[in-house]
């Protein structure tokens, strides 16, 4: 470590092994675009966690894995470039970790020397890349915890348990985005930092711009609106408050923004919801324009106590008063109002739409919480850990 420039990350080569560059912009997708800016970076898309299926979603699924790994590199921004690699996702059996081990290894070394990688500071999101970190010549490897993995339905809970605590206890710093987050994993590695998300600002405040326009199949249902984007799923959202969201306030119109991956049966039914479908991240500030309130109905699991949400930061930062469910993530945030129950969670709607709607000063609260000022603390964490480092290895001598 003695080696390692106080200006770690500018002119550095960097892995990242995380979700599908394509999908929804998260917390690593941010990152890694500001940190491409000065730097070269090899996107690893997700090598999986969950044991795939039968269903033919999960097939499909695997199809397009498959196909993606036949591609070559692309660099679909500058000195971003995207490897697709191919690995199966079951790590129940020693023999399949082994083998995909080997797999994921030799498609990330060819890659780097296709593109001249050399000490690159590897930045794992996905805890299956437990599989091969810290076996590809990296100079620091860092372990960003941003969810309670080992909670998500259909996961093999002790397969990935036992990946995650390999890649904590190899990991020269680890950085959580919740503070259960760094209670549970400074367990394993107390070489931790507590870096909660930021938000692409700028982007979000266009919200409240007067040129700003609603969609017209927003702009066309009856208001209120009450609004939700994001990945409609198990772990994220509770259909049954939901439910009984649009039963208790039937003259407001319920709008879901996302992809649908379970049943949602029980809100179809029903006249005031409506979902709009996945919309791409572009169009988000127009759609919360639409919007007089913004929900986070999360139920509460073990998945969810341990997340932060990114869309909270998101609705503030486009104006918009928001209601959650108890996350603690989201209380901390000290600008959303909660719903302990399900009856508190519509009682909160009801206040909240009878109050003023969107707000400026509400979004002022977000500007000093940008993912630059993000990415500037964690350089802050890193400097300070190979501070340390050397200092350690100047005693020793």
């Amino acid at each position: 470590m003695e080696n390692v420039p106080v200006e770690l990350l500018r002119g550095r080569d960097m892995l990242c092994f995380s979700h599908d560059w394509r999908g929804d912009p998260l917390s690593k997708t941010h990152l890694m675009r500001l940190l491409s800016q000065n730097n070269r970076v090899l996107w690893v898309n997700s090598i999986g966690y969950r044991a795939p299926s039968v269903s033919r979603r999960d097939l499909g699924r695997a199809f397009k894995k498959l196909s993606a790994a036949m591609q070559p590199l692309c660099e679909p921004e500058p000195n971003l470039f995207v490897l697709s690699p191919f690995v199966i996702p079951a790590y129940g059996l020693a023999s399949m970790r082994a083998l995909n081990s080997r797999l994921l290894r030799f498609q990330v070394k060819r890659a780097m020397r296709r593109l001249g990688f050399q000490r690159p500071i590897n930045w794992v999101f996905n805890p299956a890349a437990g599989l091969v970190a810290g076996t590809l010549g990296e100079d620091l490897l860092i372990y960003y915890c941003v969810d309670e993995y080992t909670a998500f339905s259909g996961v093999a809970t002790q397969a990935l348990a036992a990946l995650e605590e390999r890649l904590l206890r190899r990991a020269d710093l680890v950085l959580v985005s919740a503070e259960r987050l760094l209670d549970s994993k400074a367990r394993i590695n107390r070489r931790i930092a507590l870096v909660r998300h930021g938000v692409d600002f700028d982007h979000f405040r266009r919200a409240l711009d007067p040129e700003t326009e609603v969609p017209q199949e927003l702009a066309v249902l009856p208001r209120p609106v009450i609004g939700y984007f994001g990945l409609i799923a198990q772990d994220w959202v509770d259909v049954n408050l939901l439910a009984l969201v649009a039963q208790r306030l039937p003259r407001a119109s319920l709008v879901l923004l996302g992809k649908v991956t379970m049943n949602v049966s029980a809100l179809e039914r029903l006249p005031n919801v409506h979902f709009l479908g996945r919309k791409p991240y572009a169009t988000l500030p127009s759609y919360c324009k639409g919007f007089d309130v913004a929900v986070i109905p999360f139920p509460v699991s073990e998945v969810t106590l341990n997340a932060n949400p990114l869309k909270a930061r998101e609705y503030i930062a486009a104006g918009l008063p928001v209601v959650s469910t108890p996350i603690p993530e989201v209380e901390i945030l000290g600008e959303c109002h909660i719903g302990a129950t399900a009856e508190e969670f519509v009682d909160q709607l009801a206040i909240t739409l009878r109050a003023p709607g969107p707000s400026h000063c509400r979004s002022e609260t977000m500007r000093q919480q940008s993912w630059r000022a993000r990415l500037i603390e964690i350089e802050g964490h890193l400097t300070s850990f190979c501070r340390a480092q050397n200092q350690s290895a100047d005693t020793l001598r």
